[in-house]
Formats: structure tokens, C-alpha cells, sequence
């Protein structure tokens, strides 16, 4: 029997040349991981966390779709990206339901500044929401790869336990090494079958919980832009250096740093004035835009009902009829009630003037 002798280049893969689909593996019911390599043999160099384009010839016309490499660069005779298909996805659907090994397939790249090579650490968190996990695994499997051991905390949301992609990966590296702490939350459970991790909404107590030296790591962020806005105003909250702070949304990645976007996020002003409108009691008192709504209305000997005082057990919810408050919770309210306009009054802090139910 003949063998087939492995051949491969001594220059890097550049985008003249089409990749070959090798493996196609379903990570979830919806995620899948295609793998792709060089025929000519070229191997590929990229930096951890950045991302390939695919030209794909879907029905009506090519499209172009950008794919983060949840491939490591420290495996360099192949790379991967790891889609989810939502409902209505016209690429990576067309993806699952067509490609197979051998195929051929046009790519651009590769590109991006979402890496830990541009912000070099010893300590990392990575912080991840649905398929916002793929640069994580990248640079984790860089980390891991390159010998001495890694100072990882690699927390990741999802709706429920068999929604996590790469858990049976990771579980395996935290296995192996003490210097991988992974930690899960979910929102629900899958039926019949037991979870052990966090339950609930990523909140200021489990990052606390999960990671106690936060303010010491880098911290990388990827996901829905909700999910990230929340991310970043719990660090705020929690008084994070921000310019240690990295994130890419996985719907719009970011090629230059020309490109990257301004976060104009909330930081309280101690010296910003704010005025709060008890309607109900009549009174009206000015205060700080850094003085929460349960203090302020303390402070007037107005009592509203509290437990935790964090955002946590909900037990201080009024409704605000006007103005903005800034309020970073702890899972204590629902979005519907936020919504209909209520918020927790001992994390909610007024910005201008405020009208609430007291």
C-alpha cells in the first residue's frame, strides 16, 4: 500500500490562494467548527484573536463574511473558524449545509487587532457570550501551546449548559493545568441533566467571585453589544483601569485601530449635579450624580424598603416616571421591569433631573 507523504511549504499562506475545507464538527446545535488548509502546503501566521474572511457562493451572489480563527497560531499547518447560525443567517447556514472536505474556498486575511500579542500580560481574563468565545479559545490555545504555564480566568455565558461552545476543550485544558480557572454561567438548565456552575446574568458578585485579582489582569471581551455594555460598566463600577480593557463585537469585527469605535460609556462626575423627585412625598432635593436613589431618599427620611443594598435581592424596586438613571445590578431586576420603567434604587444613581414613585 502506498503511503502518502505529507508536504508542506516553508512560506506563509497568503489570500491568493484558495483553502481546502479538511474537518467539519458540530460544537452545538447551531455552531459549527470548519477547519481549512493550504494545498500548496503553506503554513499560516496570524495573531491570536484575529479573524479570516470567506467569499461564499451563496444562491443570488457571492457574500462576504468575516470569521474569527479559533485556531492558535502555535498550530500553524492549519486554521478553523467556529460559526453560529442564527435565524436568519444566510452565510454560515449555507455553510453547514454545503461544505464538505475538499472543497475549495476563497479567503481574505488575515486581519484585526483583538489579540493579547498587542497587549502583552502575565494575567488575562477573558470574558465571553455566546460565539464571542472563538478569539478566547485562540488565544487560550496560544497561551497554553507556547510551554510556560498560563494565568488565565476564562469566564463565558450562555443561555444553557449545551449552548457552551468548546466546554469539553476547555474542561480538558483547566484539567491539565492549574493556571486555566474556567468558569460558566448560564441563564437556564437543560432538562435532565444537572449543572453545578453559575446560574443567572454575569454580575459585579460572580466577577468578583470568579476572578478576586480583576483589577490586576488584562481583561479581553467579546460578544452581543448588551453583553459587553454590561461588562463594561461593572469594571467601571468596580473602578477598572479601562485602558486595559479590549473588547470586539462578533457581529462587527474591527480591522484597525482607525476603525475601532469610541465607547461612550457612563462615568459618574462627583461633581455633577442631579435632582431627585420624590412624586409621591412631595419632595424635591438636590444631589450628586455619584448619590444613589436609596440614599438620597434616606437622606430626606423617606424610607424605601431595602436588603442587599448591591443590586442583588430587588427589594428597593420603585418605578421612574422621568429622567435617566445610571444602574449597574446584580440580576435584581428583570429586563421587562426594566422596561416598564422600574429600577433598583440602591444601584440606580440620577443623572439630571429624575422622577420616581416615592
Amino acid at each position: 500500500m502506498a503511503k502518502t507523504r505529507m508536504q508542506w511549504s516553508a512560506e506563509p499562506w497568503n489570500d491568493s490562494e484558495m483553502l481546502e475545507v479538511t474537518q467539519i464538527v458540530p460544537e452545538t446545535a447551531d455552531t459549527w467548527t470548519f477547519s481549512f488548509r493550504s494545498p500548496s502546503g503553506a503554513w499560516f501566521d496570524y495573531e491570536p484573536g484575529q479573524f479570516v474572511t470567506l467569499d461564499l457562493p451563496v444562491p443570488g451572489g457571492n457574500v462576504q463574511r468575516t470569521y474569527t480563527m479559533s485556531s492558535s497560531p502555535s498550530r500553524p499547518l492549519s486554521i478553523s473558524v467556529t460559526a453560529k447560525a442564527g435565524p436568519k443567517s444566510v452565510a454560515t447556514r449555507w455553510m453547514m449545509e454545503n461544505l464538505k472536505p475538499g472543497m475549495l474556498v476563497k479567503a481574505y486575511g488575515p486581519a484585526g487587532i483583538f489579540s493579547l500579542a498587542r497587549h502583552p500580560s502575565e494575567k488575562f481574563l477573558f470574558i465571553s457570550a455566546g460565539s464571542g468565545i472563538t478569539p478566547m479559545m485562540s488565544m487560550t490555545t496560544w497561551l497554553w501551546d507556547r510551554g510556560p504555564r498560563p494565568d488565565i480566568v476564562f469566564v463565558h455565558a450562555a443561555r444553557r449548559p449545551s449552548d457552551v461552545i468548546f466546554r469539553e476543550r476547555l474542561r480538558h485544558m483547566a484539567n491539565r493545568t492549574s493556571g486555566l480557572q474556567l468558569h460558566l454561567t448560564v441563564e437556564e438548565h437543560d432538562e435532565y441533566q444537572s449543572w453545578s456552575g453559575y446560574r443567572g446574568r454575569l454580575s459585579q458578585i460572580m466577577l468578583g467571585l470568579m476572578a478576586p485579582d480583576y483589577l490586576e489582569r488584562e481583561v479581553f471581551c467579546c460578544g452581543p453589544e448588551p453583553f459587553m455594555q454590561a461588562v463594561r460598566d461593572m469594571l467601571i463600577s468596580l473602578g477598572y483601569d479601562m485602558d486595559r480593557y479590549h473588547q470586539e463585537s462578533f457581529g462587527a469585527p474591527v480591522e484597525t485601530e482607525a476603525e475601532a469605535p469610541v465607547l461612550d460609556d457612563v462615568v459618574l462626575d462627583e461633581e455633577a449635579r442631579s435632582e431627585l423627585v420624590f412624586a409621591n412625598s412631595g419632595i424635591t432635593t438636590k444631589c450628586n450624580e455619584t448619590d444613589t436613589v436609596l440614599a438620597v431618599a434616606k437622606a430626606s427620611g423617606l424610607n424605601i424598603p431595602s436588603g442587599c443594598t448591591f443590586g442583588l435581592c430587588g427589594t428597593c424596586k420603585v418605578r421612574k416616571t422621568e429622567g435617566e438613571v445610571h444602574m449597574v445590578h446584580n440580576g435584581g431586576i428583570s429586563d421587562d421591569d426594566i422596561d416598564e420603567g422600574y429600577i433598583l434604587a440602591c444601584c440606580s444613581n440620577p443623572i439630571g433631573r429624575v422622577v420616581v414613585e416615592v
